[in-house]
């Protein structure tokens, strides 16, 4: 739930390494600095999931992009989208790239406490606010089932999930079962391969301070290199 301007560094960073960097804002994904359409009480992880991958099928068909060479990348609601797609896309995601992905988001919900949002799982509002946003009970109740990591782990490209140690929104565990869950369905005998990639970062929070971007952005370059 943040707007394209927050990212747009790490796109200009892989723009410089020679790749076509696309950055958007997803529909209703934003309470005041999105430029996409949409209401902020119509936004859901499934319903993100559709933007992406209208925006994947637009991206792949210019004619100065490569189809087979896609990296796709996300950073905490937008990590979590972004393993969703990657898992259950018609066409191939070669490299994705997570930061400190909210796969804690199915287990919020029915937990009842949604970031600083609180409600009845059994119950759940027609909408209620987290912060300056307004959400609508499809952002719950369409992840209320999910098992996230059920739902993530048949991505068969290269993975690569960075996440700081003292995140207080999404906890660090998150990024451990995802390595785990992907290294789950992976051969016996490649489990150690660098497939699957985890970096924490030492005192890193939930979107990364200017210290902490340079140590994520150098292990971004590091998997994105086009020679891997």
């Amino acid at each position: 739930m943040a707007w394209q301007d927050s990212v747009k560094h790490y796109a200009a960073f892989l723009a410089e390494m020679g790749y076509v960097a696309f950055t958007f804002d997803f529909c209703g994904g934003s309470a005041m600095c999105g430029k996409s359409d949409g209401k902020t009480t119509e936004m859901s992880v499934l319903t993100e999931t559709k933007d992406l991958k209208a925006v994947i099928e637009y991206v792949r068909n210019l004619s100065y992009t490569d189809s087979e060479k896609i990296l796709l990348m996300g950073c905490s609601q937008g990590g979590f989208v972004s393993a969703l797609v990657a898992a259950k896309n018609n066409f191939p995601i070669e490299k994705l790239g997570l930061f400190y992905p909210a796969l804690c988001i199915p287990d919020d919900a029915r937990a009842g406490k949604m970031m600083m949002a609180k409600f009845d799982p059994q119950n759940v509002p027609d909408t209620f606010r987290c912060g300056l946003m307004k959400l609508g009970c499809c952002y719950a109740m369409d992840v209320m089932q999910m098992d996230a990591f059920a739902e993530i782990k048949n991505y068969a490209g290269r993975v690569c999930i960075v996440h700081g140690t003292k995140d207080k929104i999404v906890d660090v565990s998150y990024a451990k079962r995802a390595a785990e869950a992907y290294k789950s369905t992976m051969p016996i005998g490649m489990q150690d391969s660098k497939r699957v990639q985890l970096h924490f970062i030492d005192g890193g929070g939930h979107m990364f301070s200017k210290k902490h971007d340079v140590i994520a952005m150098k292990l971004l370059k590091e998997f994105a290199a086009k020679h891997e």
